[in-house]
Order: C-alpha cells, then sequence, then structure tokens
C-alpha cells in the first residue's frame, strides 16, 4: 500500500525522531544554550527572510552560503499556544534548505503527507539541531534554525538528497501543536453494522471481525466512493494523523484479496498521508471506532504502474474494509 514519497531524509528521524544512526550528538555552546535558556541566534540566522502565513509554504530569501559552527535559531511568527517541552511530541510543517549551496530539498513538509509528527529531543543522537531550533517555542511559532553537520547527519552528510560533507541545513519549521498522549486502540469495533449502500460489495464478517466481500456484478466504478458501516465515538482522524487499522483490500476487477491485515493476525500503524490518496481520503475525518468501505480508482489508488506485484493494473479499482481501531 504504501507510497514512494521520493526523497526520505527525514522519514525515520521525524516520525521516530532519535531512532537515526550515524551523526554525532551536540555539544559545546548549542547544549550548554538549551540548558541555559534557549539556542541562541546569530547574525547568520537572522539574515534569513522568512514570509508568509503560518501554515502556508514558506518564501524563504537567504545570501548563500551560510556557514555556522554551532546551531542558530530566531522565531519569525511566536504562537500563542502552550510551550513546548522536552520529550513532547509536535505536529510539525517544515520546509528545507541546503544554506551552503542555496538549493531547496525538495523533502518537505506542506504536502499531503502533511503534518509530520516530531519528538522534542535536545540530546537526540541524530539531527539535533532540529529540537534546538523548536526548544523554547509554543505552540502556533515559525522558528527558523541554521544547523551545522555535526548537528544534523555529521561528516557523511547526506548526499543523496543534496547535503554534502559540511553543508549546513536551513530549517524553517511550523510547530502546529503539542500531539496529546496515546490512547490505547480498541482490540476491535464494536456495533452492529449496517448493510452496505446500493453499489457497493457486499460483505460477511466473521467471529473474529475479518470479512468476506463480494464484489457486485455490473460495470467496475471509476469514482471515489465511502460508506460507513458502524460510526465510532472516538477521536476524528486529523490529516497525517498515525493510526491503527485493520484493513482488507480487494481488486474490484477481479475480485481478488490483495492484501488483508486480517490475515496476517494483527492491525497495521502508519501515517495516513504516507499512502494512496483514496485511503488516505476515506480514514480522514472519520472517528475511532468506525468501520468503513473505501472504493478508490485509479488515479486515486496505483494509478498507471499499479501495485502488490502484478495483482492491481494500471486502470484497475480497489476497494478496503476498514477498522478503525485508535490514532497515536
Amino acid at each position: 500500500m504504501k507510497r514512494s514519497l521520493g526523497l526520505a531524509l527525514l522519514a525515520g528521524i521525524l516520525v521516530v525522531s532519535g531512532c537515526a544512526a550515524g551523526a554525532e550528538g551536540t555539544d559545546g555552546k548549542s547544549a550548554a544554550a538549551v540548558q541555559d535558556g534557549c539556542t541562541p541566534g546569530g547574525p547568520e540566522v537572522e539574515s534569513v527572510v522568512v514570509e508568509g502565513e503560518f501554515g502556508a509554504v514558506p518564501e524563504v530569501t537567504f545570501e548563500s552560503p551560510l556557514t555556522v559552527t554551532e546551531t542558530q535559531r530566531a522565531v519569525v511568527l511566536e504562537g500563542s499556544g502552550e510551550l513546548v517541552e522536552n520529550g513532547n511530541e509536535l505536529f510539525i510543517d517544515y520546509a528545507l534548505y541546503n544554506a551552503t549551496s542555496g538549493e531547496k530539498i525538495e523533502d518537505s513538509g506542506f504536502s499531503e503527507a502533511s503534518p509530520t509528527v516530531f519528538r522534542l529531543d535536545t540530546a537526540a543522537p541524530a539531527l539535533v539541531g532540529v529540537s534546538l531550533t523548536a526548544a523554547c517555542s509554543t505552540a502556533g511559532s515559525r522558528v527558523v534554525g541554521l544547523i551545522p553537520a555535526k548537528d544534523a547527519f555529521g561528516d557523511q552528510g547526506a548526499p543523496e538528497s543534496g547535503l554534502n560533507t559540511g553543508d549546513v541545513l536551513l530549517f524553517v519549521i511550523d510547530i502546529i501543536s503539542i500531539k496529546p498522549p496515546a490512547i490505547p486502540p480498541l482490540e476491535r469495533v464494536e456495533g452492529e453494522p449496517r448493510e452496505p449502500s446500493e453499489g457497493f460489495p457486499a460483505v460477511v464478517f466473521d467471529e473474529s471481525g475479518a470479512p468476506t466481500v463480494t464484489i457486485p456484478e455490473g460495470d467496475v466504478p471509476t469514482e471515489f466512493a465511502l460508506d460507513v458501516l458502524i460510526e465510532g465515538s472516538g477521536a476524528v482522524v486529523e490529516p497525517g494523523a498515525v493510526v491503527v487499522v485493520h484493513y482488507h483490500g480487494v481488486n474490484w476487477n477481479t475480485g481478488e484479496t490483495f492484501d488483508s491485515s486480517w490475515a496476517r493476525g494483527e492491525p497495521a500503524i502508519f501515517p495516513t498521508g504516507r499512502f494512496i490518496p483514496g485511503f488516505r481520503d476515506g480514514l480522514v475525518g472519520q472517528t475511532v471506532g468506525s468501520r468503513v468501505l473505501i472504493v478508490i480508482p485509479a488515479e486515486l489508488g496505483f494509478g498507471p504502474l499499479g501495485g502488490s506485484g502484478e495483482a492491481i493494473g494500471p486502470t484497475d479499482t480497489i476497494m478496503f474494509v476498514v477498522d478503525i481501531l485508535g490514532v497515536q
């Protein structure tokens, strides 16, 4: 199911921050600045001009190369929300630049995958400069960090993404909110499901909740469609949320199952924005405890390349039965 986002510069660090290896942690003035107060500014970061509204793609102007030996931080817009603390998980959007070359790094936020979850950790073993930039901020703030290699990807850089050895990283962060503590997911969706609406497949559920889908005869649908069989009373699935779901995928054209978490015996956990658009659109706005049917045409699914090996063709329509068990 998973879509490639192209460059994977920050995927492992921002979603599960602190788990990447290779870069050395911070030391010297940057670490001391956080212990005593906040990461300091400096003429280099203060020379960066950032325009645009909070939550929108920023317009960033600076003279390259910008060179720093310690992380510098500047506040562009100060939010009125809660002050972030070490250990908080934050919902953020971000834009990245190579401050040495002046080039924008395209693996940025403000996209259909937004927002990103980031754990604030000023002692992180990798990319600690992001935490040094976000620390001391309030929710609703836009902050800028100039991050030297030692506080980013270390001596090796990230050449596959345009950051060579010693390059400085320019990071613009919109701190949207502090993620609330996770609620344990449901073991299963409860409630008597109603019959699917006209035109949707028939679905029968066994004692474990696993579905069997029967595709109706007739023309294959070519438009997105959504049907709610059980409406839950839990939290709303927000854009970019990490969800816990059971799902069962069927190729409408062939009637064959191509993927099923029920068959594997455990639910799946993933960010909604990192998957095919139709699956994301079927979950966002729904509530925990819901069971939904999602019909996804090729342009909102796997498109001309198909998917799941040869199980999904380039023009095939697919459908999912999804039980929404939790959000993280």
